[in-house]
């Protein structure tokens, strides 16, 4: 039976998901991490997208986006099937180096986004490779730091979710860094409601 055809209309938010196959490593070191970020970033830029969220880890990637004028297909198929083969030629393997297709959740922004960025960005606290907000805000493979420090990714749009938070870039950073700390204390859902 063939797939069902995604959702997939210019300018829609995606909380997009990969996953290692059989929850294998598709990320062995850094080299891996920042070949996958700089393809991401080539893509996410020739078809203007905005990314609010993302982060790495050893077993799966977690993205949030609003696509651009060609939607998320073309984006995710280009930036997959370079990685698989990079990935395949590096480790000299042969095979599927994802679990299916990357899975792909059509959100409305205007009652997820800030609930979805925080979730996306605790993933490492949830995987205990970070217990505190300094280790997180460390953490180099996912866009908090860049909310928080200003630091890093030309890519991603911080503008966008640092104006939720206020008018100022100082107080904005303070109260999306507040905003986060709390969902360290809350369940591994976000929270949708």
């Amino acid at each position: 039976m063939p797939r069902q055809a995604r959702l997939d209309s210019p300018g829609a938010l995606h909380h997009i998901m990969v996953r290692g196959i059989n929850r294998e490593a598709i990320f062995r070191d850094t080299e891996d991490k920042s070949r996958f970020l700089e393809r991401l970033a080539k893509g996410i830029l020739e078809a203007r997208c905005s990314v609010y969220a993302w982060v790495i880890l050893d077993n799966h990637a977690h993205l949030l986006f609003k696509s651009g004028v060609q939607g998320i297909s073309s984006v995710m198929r280009k930036l997959l099937t370079w990685y698989a083969q990079y990935f395949n030629r590096r480790y000299h393997r042969t095979g599927h180096v994802f679990e299916n297709r990357y899975k792909s959740i059509l959100c409305e922004e205007d009652r997820y986004l800030l609930a979805l960025v925080r979730y996306i960005h605790l993933n490492p606290v949830r995987a205990q490779i970070v217990a505190t907000m300094q280790e997180l805000e460390a953490y180099p493979w996912s866009g908090h730091r860049a909310l928080v420090t200003g630091e890093g990714f030309g890519w991603m749009d911080t503008d966008h979710i640092l104006l939720q938070f206020g008018g100022t870039k100082r107080g904005a950073r303070s109260a999306y860094r507040k905003f986060v700390e709390e969902g360290m204390t809350m369940g591994s859902q976000p929270e949708l409601t």
